[in-house]
């Protein structure tokens, strides 16, 4: 894959601190268009805090992520007509 390739999701030092229980640290990815990802691991390791993080559902403490180039929690109003989620 080419590093041209346009950037679909990108997530830099994305953080959810639940108080003093870490919910996700510092978290930087970046899927670039024709890539595929997945999620593995197990209970409780922040699968589910990242995933509701960059769909907009969840406010991050400190970081940001965008997916087509939109804001995951400033732009999750038109975030959410373009994407699809079906949690649990």
């Amino acid at each position: 894959m080419s590093a041209d390739a346009q950037v679909v999701l990108q997530a830099r030092g994305l953080t959810k601190l639940y108080g003093h229980a870490v919910g996700v640290k510092d978290l930087d990815l970046t899927i670039r268009q024709g890539e595929i990802f997945g999620f593995l691991g197990p209970n409780g390791s922040g699968k589910t805090t990242t995933i509701r993080l960059l769909t907009g559902f969840l406010r991050p403490t400190r970081g940001s992520a965008t997916i087509l180039g939109m804001d995951t929690w400033g732009e999750s109003h038109r975030l959410k007509r373009e994407l699809g989620f079906l949690p649990d």
